[in-house]
């Protein structure tokens, strides 16, 4: 299939994006959204594999560069909760709460962890004693919960989110600052093997974490031009070591505050954004690397020469099986149109097709399901050939990816020019000097919010603040955001 015909079956995804992707994720057995508690969903077969593929990936890459796996408690008292005031502060709206009664009959409020830095800090100043002790880097892959206050989407915006977060302490801010680019190179291979393209951005002070110094986040595109908050890293300084008394004896035999970093990465979000940036009109286009099934044979059965359609399909399977996840659809009860049309919907990325012509010529017809080309090859050739259309698959969704979120970027100069831009699914770059005052110009009058500045590009203002016409001072991305 062409270029051009690809962009025409992919119309309805950027035009209606939200019924689009809500059936996609129950025609797909991703997730079901009828739970019946707000805000939670069930992850399906093909959902739940996916998250799960996800974090072995993210597991892999964390516990190579020395993140020791841990679990902690669900729940924190609200006077640990408490005792970082602008971390309380910017979660106090969202929290779970249980209710304690104890053997007297006092009540005890308990914290349902939204993030973790609350239950995990108090024992890191138990395990940290000295400069030998650290860097302490840990992290886990739980579920937290919020009480979001905003309409709830599935995968994008839920009550239970499941996630990996991290956790470090070092002895002096250069470590930690190391480790800041550490965490953003281990999100970003994670996020190109997936094929998810996203902007690295430091966000503006005033929508940092609470508590941190800074935040960097990862910020992949979404069809209907909003944006899907993927991951992000947190310098917190001496914020938290200050709150929790988290000290260590250092070189020169004197005591020091512990400078920490804590960084999360949303399961839910990445599956989301695998869906929404790969998927077309015809279903899920999965990356090989976490696709449930990786290729598909099905037999093309003609009244007369079923068995020996069914044998030669059969030698293959047994030939690919021990190689990649392979599924033989041999039912009988529907027609191979039909099988096509599901397989197209679950996002196999190859496609093994076998009728009596493949069995008589000992050839296969294979298709991509990224561009539904169709190519033969000798059935010799074929764990070759397949090897290299993972690899093309791969590389395609990469790269496809990054060209739409370039499209989707546009320069304003001008307030009315960035509304326009937005309302039409954009993302704008624009200049801003800096003030508080502007920012809140830039969320009325545009529509958007501004999301920060390029961390991993310097990029300077050749004009104007977009707001008041006064010196910039930074480049900012504006858009929506879930």
């Amino acid at each position: 299939m062409s270029s051009g015909q690809q962009s025409v079956t992919a119309l309805k995804k950027f035009t209606n994006f939200t019924n689009w992707f809500d059936e996609l994720l129950l025609n797909a057995k991703i997730a079901d959204n009828r739970y019946p508690v707000k805000g939670f969903i069930v992850y399906l077969e093909n959902g739940a594999y996916i998250i799960e593929k996800i974090k072995r990936l993210l597991e892999e890459k964390l516990e190579k560069t020395g993140h020791k796996l841990m679990y902690f408690p669900l729940v924190a008292t609200e006077e640990l909760f408490s005792k970082e005031a602008e971390h309380i502060k910017g979660f106090s709206r969202e929290v779970f709460k249980i209710e304690q009664r104890e053997e007297k009959g006092a009540e005890r409020i308990l914290i349902v962890r939204p993030t973790s830095e609350t239950i995990i800090y108090p024992m890191f100043k138990l395990w940290i004693r000295s400069h030998a002790d650290l860097p302490l880097k840990i992290h886990q892959s739980v579920n937290v919960y919020r009480y979001e206050t905003k309409a709830t989407r599935p995968l994008y915006r839920v009550r239970e989110i499941p996630w990996n977060e991290a956790h470090t302490a070092h002895e002096s801010p250069s470590d930690a600052e190391r480790q800041v680019k550490e965490a953003i190179e281990i999100y970003r291979e994670v996020l190109e093997e997936l094929g998810i393209s996203f902007l690295l951005l430091k966000r503006p002070d005033f929508d940092k974490f609470a508590g941190a110094v800074y935040s960097i986040a990862f910020d992949a595109w979404n069809p209907d031009g909003r944006i899907n908050q993927v991951g992000t890293v947190h310098n917190l300084g001496k914020n938290f070591s200050k709150a929790y008394d988290i000290t260590f004896e250092k070189k020169d035999g004197s005591r020091g505050l512990v400078y920490q970093l804590c960084y999360g990465f949303g399961y839910s979000r990445v599956l989301a954004a695998i869906i929404a940036q790969h998927g077309d009109d015809r279903g899920l286009v999965l990356p090989p690397i976490v696709a449930p099934t990786q290729i598909v044979l099905i037999p093309i059965l003609f009244k007369g020469q079923e068995k020996e359609v069914l044998e030669y399909s059969r030698e293959i399977y047994a030939e690919l099986k021990d190689i990649w996840r392979t599924t033989l659809d041999d039912r009988e009860d529907i027609t191979p149109g039909e099988k096509f049309y599901y397989w197209e919907m679950m996002g196999a990325p190859i496609r093994v097709e076998i009728g009596p012509r493949e069995v008589l010529e000992g050839i296969v017809t294979l298709t991509r399901r990224d561009t539904l080309e169709r190519l033969q090859c000798n059935r010799s050739e074929i764990v070759k050939e397949i090897s290299q259309l993972m690899e093309k698959i791969s590389q395609n969704l990469r790269e496809k990816s990054k060209r739409m979120l370039y499209q989707m970027i546009l320069d304003c100069r001008e307030l009315e020019e960035a509304a326009k831009a937005v309302d039409n699914k954009n993302i704008v770059r624009a200049a801003w000097c800096g003030s508080m005052d502007c920012a809140q110009k830039i969320k009325e009058h545009v529509g958007g919010e501004i999301r920060g500045e390029r961390y991993d590009v310097g990029e300077h203002p050749d004009r104007p603040c977009i707001a008041c016409g006064q010196q910039a001072k930074t480049i900012i991305y504006i858009a929506r955001a879930y």
